[in-house]
């Protein structure tokens, strides 16, 4: 089994909804992805997969979608008033944890065929969570 890994940085805020620590304010990170794609074998190329492609498909929807935007709850009571502000916002179903960043991130690969097995967000040099997707 052959595996690879790509790391991304990006910069996003967020906060805790439902959540009694320094989270519940708005508050930003300079995060890091990383992306671990598996396979069996490898390509004609001698590669797993080249790391500019996850750089040119992943890189990008990171940089297009979640750098430097407010990653927030959907039903945030801020929504509106940065929506009105014209903030760049992220919304997602759920709170915008780490974990559940990480997961965010790790489906968007996988949805456009890359083989990840695993996705790893750094929120701090110290503090990451880790998703392995449910197959």
């Amino acid at each position: 089994m052959f595996r690879v890994t790509r790391e991304i940085d990006f910069c996003y805020g967020h906060r805790l909804l439902d959540y009694d620590g320094k989270c519940r304010y708005l508050h930003g990170h300079n995060g890091r992805v990383e992306i671990t794609i598996e396979a069996q074998k490898l390509d004609e190329r001698g590669m797993v997969l080249d790391f500019s492609d996850i750089k040119n498909v992943v890189s990008r929807w990171i940089d297009e979608t979640l750098d430097h935007r407010m990653l927030l709850r959907r039903d945030d009571p801020v929504v509106p008033h940065l929506e009105e502000l014209g903030e760049p916002l992220y919304l997602l179903n759920c709170n915008p944890t780490a974990e559940n960043i990480a997961r965010v991130i790790h489906e968007f690969p996988v949805d456009h065929g890359f083989p990840v097995v695993q996705t790893s967000l750094w929120e701090t040099p110290r503090c990451f969570a880790t998703y392995r997707g449910t197959s």
